[in-house]
């Protein structure tokens, strides 16, 4: 199977030749016009006539490809190694840019971290090769910006196990964050299951100027839509504006949809995208898509009256929008720049700033460096200096080079920045700043990153971190403060004269072309059977896989509560990165992070609280941290439940949330409400994710109760099941929890996992 560093121009020719017929039946059988969204959908359908209501039906589709970063990609493919397959029946690539870890600069810790994750990158690229897959050496960039690169195209459809997967969208790609489970279906020819999304329309009207960038139309609609609003829909972004952004900027949106909880968000193809397409060596690909330009936007009706086909609508003028900046510990928490000064003094939230980042995957672009360059060129010019510690990320191999051969990283580098590797970073925590601070002292980060959440950056929860654009964080780092606006305020340089910083001026794709930088790209051999995939039984990162066991038949009883969270409940709180990335391909050594992050709604006797990741073994009495809790439930053969707030599994896409519950004996979640990528992980691995009916039955449930799941043999779609809880008293009560599972999910449960059902059909 071609898996080159471009997606094939036929598989994209193969793509486009379905479109009419597809768009026209869905449009026929549902008797009006057809969001951009819709068409894609309807065109990459496993059965062209399936029902496809909002919200409600499950449906089967199929994937053009799938894309993995390392930290993910070996439990995928672990999982697939399982299988019985010789080969991934989709093109498949893996891309090492989680495990570099941000220390001193790009060389050195790029160095050190292929000496350090030896034994896992030679897992990654042997397994890739044995079964078919691309793999992109560390060093080559950050999965996002690589995918945009070579092989994200408009109408197509993509998963890939990471939360910032719809980056891809910025290209008009339908591209979906996902579990390792749901990866490993589409690699195995599976139909990959999901709920056929709701609609958002985002009408972008006027143009963006001044200091204000496409970052700003995202955090205005986190504000909107906060981090929940995005659930089950696909955020379509349509209107004149959204025509003047371009390909990067449109990216850079899509990517931090995953922050409102949206299964994807997208753009129309358009010039802009054709230009990225061109300027990225593929022309065919831009050829293309020009011959079938009206399937790749919404019909003329929609365009004329939003309203009529999308669930809700959003109007931002673009014209009006000033810069933003979002947090601290959430990325919804958003407020105009100058305005953070005021709210930050009134929080008691300290305003010096003692780091300033600029790059990941959402803002990494040619453009997003060229407009932060400008402001740096111009400080040096008027004689300011960097007032904070300045870490720039490139995106990729190719936006180094390019960005390095034009002078750009000179412009930082004169102030004194520090480069680091192409890769996430500190981002996802992958950031030592051992030499830079005493850890639990307050402090402040501002970055060009997408989230915030405690910890999130560098494992402190101490560090308050604000979100915003590359251009605003660069304005932040010279100015050294919370309280600076970049647009109406004043800085004094080396001569003592106050001065003014010009806006920012960005260069949206480079006039001399892109420099790819060093080859990095390694692809799979014709025939990779021979090739032995060796895991060692005594690593202590690499570990082969057990099934998980088939549901007994029988209803759950008398189930101990391990952790009732409180408040935020993410993927981070349930299973950290930072150093715990080591282990993302040993599954019970990363069981050691498990709940570490969890703030315990209960209360030690005598009304203390517990420390963040403390509860009570319910077998022993003792005080423990959660995941020890778990062991020893695990290990004396006691199943038990979790019990989570809002927005349960928020964040990141990582199954080894969802994996670590269910190795460790965990039975059943029940939350107020989940993220969309964690409950189908739980439903995935043979965890029972349910709702609770009344979502004040979460505040009636005590530390020592013991839990009942009823009638679990007539599990059916649509249909609650009852949970009893009995009280440390011997009181019983019970309450309904709903659940979301489709005939299809219901027998992933019977089987104990879906990946069980797989190597049932394929006989392994």
């Amino acid at each position: 199977m071609a898996v080159g560093p471009e997606t094939p121009i036929e598989l994209i020719q193969g793509v486009y030749a379905t479109l009419d017929e597809r768009v026209g039946g869905l449009r026929t059988r549902l008797g009006r016009p057809l969001t951009l969204a819709e068409k894609i959908l309807a065109n990459h359908l496993d059965q062209a006539d399936a029902e496809v209501e909002r919200g409600v039906s499950y449906v089967d589709f199929r994937p053009d490809r799938v894309a993995m970063q390392d930290a993910t990609a070996q439990m995928a493919w672990l999982q697939f190694d399982t299988a019985g397959l010789k080969q991934v029946r989709v093109p498949t690539t893996t891309h090492c840019d989680h495990l570099i870890q941000a220390k001193v600069e790009a060389k050195q810790d790029l160095l050190r971290a292929i000496d350090t994750n030896e034994e896992v990158y030679n897992f990654l690229e042997s397994i890739s090769a044995k079964y078919g897959g691309g793999f992109w050496k560390p060093g080559s960039g950050i999965i996002h910006q690589v995918v945009l690169e070579n092989y994200a195209f408009p109408g197509g459809m993509m998963i890939g196990t990471d939360s910032h997967t719809p980056n891809a969208g910025g290209l008009g790609m339908i591209a979906i964050g996902v579990g390792g489970a749901d990866a490993v279906d589409v690699m195995t020819g599976f139909p990959w299951n999901v709920r056929w999304p709701k609609l958002i329309g985002v009408v972008l009207t006027g143009e963006l100027s001044g200091w204000s960038a496409p970052k700003d139309i995202i955090l205005k609609v986190a504000e909107i839509l906060t981090v929940e609003g995005g659930t089950g829909a696909i955020v379509e972004y349509i209107g004149p504006g959204a025509q003047s952004i371009s390909a990067t900027g449109k990216a850079t949106i899509c990517n931090m949809g995953a922050e409102i909880g949206a299964t994807t968000s997208i753009f129309a193809y358009d010039d802009a995208i054709g230009r990225y397409l061109k300027a990225t060596g593929r022309e065919a690909s831009a050829d293309a898509a020009d011959a079938v330009a009206h399937h790749l936007r919404p019909d003329d009706e929609v365009l004329a009256n939003p309203s009529a086909f999308y669930d809700r609508v959003i109007e931002i003028d673009l014209s009006t929008l000033q810069p933003h900046i979002n947090g601290p510990h959430t990325p919804d928490l958003a407020r105009e720049v100058g305005a953070l000064g005021a709210e930050a003094a009134n929080e008691g939230w300290p305003l010096e700033i003692s780091a300033a980042l600029i790059g990941s995957c959402t803002n990494s672009s040619y453009e997003d460096i060229t407009r932060a360059a400008s402001i740096a060129r111009e400080a040096a010019a008027k004689g300011l200096q960097l007032k904070t510690k300045l870490l720039i990320t490139p995106g990729s191999e190719q936006v180094r080079a390019t960005i390095e051969r034009d002078g750009l990283l000179g412009d930082f580098e004169a102030l004194g920045a520090t480069v680091l590797a192409n890769a996430c970073g500190p981002c996802i925590g992958q950031w030592d700043r051992s030499d830079d601070r005493q850890p639990g002292t307050p402090n402040v980060i501002v970055t060009s990153y997408n989230r915030n959440f405690p910890k999130r950056n560098d494992g402190d929860a101490a560090t308050y971190a604000f979100v915003t654009s590359p251009e605003t964080v660069m304005a932040l780092a010279i100015a050294g403060t919370l309280d600076f606006d970049p647009i109406n305020g004043t800085l004094v340089n080396d001569a003592g004269d106050e001065v003014r910083l010009s806006v920012p001026v960005g260069v949206e794709l480079p006039s001399s072309g892109f420099d790819p930088g060093e080859e990095t790209f390694v692809a799979p051999p014709a025939d990779g059977s021979d090739i032995e995939v060796a895991v060692s039984p005594t690593s202590d990162r690499l570990q082969l896989l057990a099934p998980f066991a088939a549901w007994d038949g029988k209803d759950y009883e008398n189930l101990p509560i391990l952790v009732k969270a409180k408040g935020k409940f993410t993927t981070d709180h349930i299973s950290m990165a930072g150093p715990w990335l080591t282990y993302r391909g040993h599954l019970e050594n990363i069981s050691g992070n498990l709940y570490l992050g969890a703030v315990n709604a209960f209360e030690q006797a005598g009304g203390a609280p517990y420390e963040v990741g403390y509860g009570k073994n319910q077998l022993t009495d003792e005080i423990q941290t959660f995941p020890s809790i778990a062991k020893s439930y695990h290990e004396a053969g006691q199943g038990w439940i979790v019990i989570g707030d809002q927005n349960m599994g928020e964040g990141s896409s990582r199954e080894h949330a969802a994996m670590e519950p269910r190795f460790r004996g965990g039975l059943v979640a029940i939350a107020r409400s989940f993220a969309r990528i964690h409950e189908t992980n739980l439903k995935k691995q043979g965890m029972l994710p349910l709702t609770f009916a009344d979502p004040a039955d979460y505040d009636r449930l005590g530390e020592d109760d013991r839990i009942s799941v009823r009638g679990i043999a007539n599990l059916t779609p649509g249909e609650p099941l009852t949970v009893e809880v009995t009280t440390a008293g011997g009181e019983t009560w019970s309450f309904e929890a709903n659940h979301t599972y489709s005939p299809d999910q219901i027998e992933w449960f019977h089987a104990g996992s879906a990946l069980n059902v797989i190597r049932r059909s394929l006989g392994s």
